[in-house]
């Protein structure tokens, strides 16, 4: 009989662990936009210096939720507040299962009233999704499959770019001929480009000012040929897939937070609703910490950096476990920036045909949808890295981490271990391998300056 849940699959192997860390899935794919438009290390760069147009429009998941009653979902599965939200703005959206662990976190924006687009990776929505169908509520959903999810051309519902850099505004001045629009972090408006139409959000992904722009597809080509044009006067480069995951390590969000669905009497029902192909169940977990309990996997927002958005103003799935989470001791997210020299060694071991160490692809060292990889000192495990790749900008490679808080005082050195157990899994991307450790100094998240001090409280809260 074939499996056609994801609680079907898990029944038939026994442990989620073994599902996920043997998965033949690989990263998280960024298709259809080229691998580099001139070279990853100059699209970095200019991120910082000039400016860059990330293409966003096929990666994502968007799912519209359409009705009386959206507002009303939303908030019950949401940690944020929803006090003051209203048309023209947007938030970073995490949602957790009953225990306080997150799920996962997407951009939800309020397009108009009674509407809302959830854009990010697909947990949040699925989540969204079942309860939108078990619940009793007035709610129309829509979904935009992510490209690789989806079979035939390739026809999204809306284009989504961002134009980022400390020469984004001048551009966005150019291209609109009227001055930048004055908005606050996560606000939006309506700009004019190539004669179209175009919704804004002010956003950052790299640590510099910027805009998401987004509308129909249709009209995504024309606006981005005008966007291009209009740039080469500022020095803009357009992202290519190869350099586009790597700009977290600048800007410190964690992208890849393992669904906290795979355990639990209470999470049972929602395994068995979702399909035996989905996200969740295709996941691979890779990396160098090993646990045989899946509940040492799972993330509270307050590992994640999401502890300043967390309010309990309301009513929402996890509240009561977030409220006793609260007043204990947490990891705080930090920045790892590893040993030029150790990272150097492991490097040179591709030359050694007995002691080679797991390859390090750049810019983005990921290599599996879920990283996990320990953080040691003294021998004793004192946190998880969760992303790791190398910084043009910064000319490190980087990790994003979470620590124990008596260990993330900057400066601190701690040891961060690369390669998975006993040669590796059966991962399609694990060649055999050894496991090398590999310095590390506990550095402040975000990791850029720029990032640091500029963005808006929240999940990048400021640091001075």
């Amino acid at each position: 009989m074939q499996n056609t849940s994801l609680e079907d699959v898990l029944q038939e192997i026994g442990n989620p662990l073994t599902l996920l860390r043997n998965s033949q899935t690989g990263p998280y794919v960024y298709p259809v936009v080229p691998s580099e438009f001139s070279n990853w290390r100059d699209e970095q760069l200019a991120w910082q210096q000039t400016c860059v147009l990330y293409n966003q429009s096929y990666h994502m998941t968007d799912m519209y939720v359409r009705g009386p009653d959206a507002l009303r979902l939303l908030s019950g599965l949401g940690v944020n507040s929803f006090q003051g939200f209203e048309p023209d703005k947007a938030k970073q959206f995490v949602a957790c299962n009953h225990d306080g662990h997150v799920i996962g976190d997407v951009i939800l924006f309020y397009l108009e009233k009674d509407l809302f687009n959830l854009v990010g990776r697909p947990s949040v929505h699925n989540w969204v999704q079942y309860h939108a169908e078990i619940g009793h509520y007035d709610v129309k959903l829509e979904r935009d499959e992510r490209s690789v999810a989806r079979p035939g051309p390739i026809t999204r519902k809306a284009y989504r770019y961002q134009v980022q850099g400390p020469h984004a505004m001048k551009l966005i001045e150019e291209v609109t001929g009227k001055p930048a629009p004055a908005l606050k972090f996560f606000h939006m408006t309506t700009v004019v480009i190539a004669g179209h139409k175009v919704r804004a959000l002010r956003h950052g992904m790299a640590g510099q000012p910027g805009l998401e722009l987004f509308g129909p597809w249709n009209e995504g080509k024309a606006v981005k040929a005008a966007i291009v044009e209009a740039g080469k006067e500022f020095g803009l480069r357009q992202v290519g897939a190869r350099a586009y995951s790597s700009n977290t390590l600048e800007s410190g969000w964690i992208p890849s937070p393992m669904p906290a669905i795979y355990s639990g009497e209470k999470m049972k029902s929602y395994r068995q609703w979702l399909p035996a192909n989905s996200y969740e169940a295709l996941a691979s977990l890779g990396g160098s910490f090993y646990s045989d309990k899946i509940e040492d996997y799972y993330l509270t927002p307050y590992d994640l950096g999401y502890g300043p958005i967390i309010k309990f103003d309301h009513d929402f799935i996890g509240r009561e476990a977030l409220e006793k989470i609260a007043h204990q001791p947490h990891r705080k997210k930090v920045t790892l920036a590893l040993d030029s020299i150790d990272v150097t060694h492991a490097i040179s071991t591709m030359f050694d045909k007995r002691n080679r160490a797991k390859y390090f692809d750049f810019p983005s060292a990921v290599y599996c949808s879920l990283p996990y990889d320990k953080v040691m000192r003294d021998g004793e495990l004192v946190g998880i890295s969760t992303w790791c790749g190398y910084s043009a900008n910064e000319v490190k490679m980087l990790t994003l981490a979470m620590v124990d808080k008596e260990h993330s005082n900057p400066g601190t050195e701690v040891t961060f271990v690369w390669g998975e157990e006993e040669g590796g899994s059966l991962k399609p991307t694990v060649e055999r391998h050894v496991q090398t450790e590999i310095r590390a100094i506990v550095s402040p998240a975000p990791y850029s300056e720029v990032a640091r001090t500029t963005y808006a409280e929240g999940w990048r809260t400021a640091q001075k």
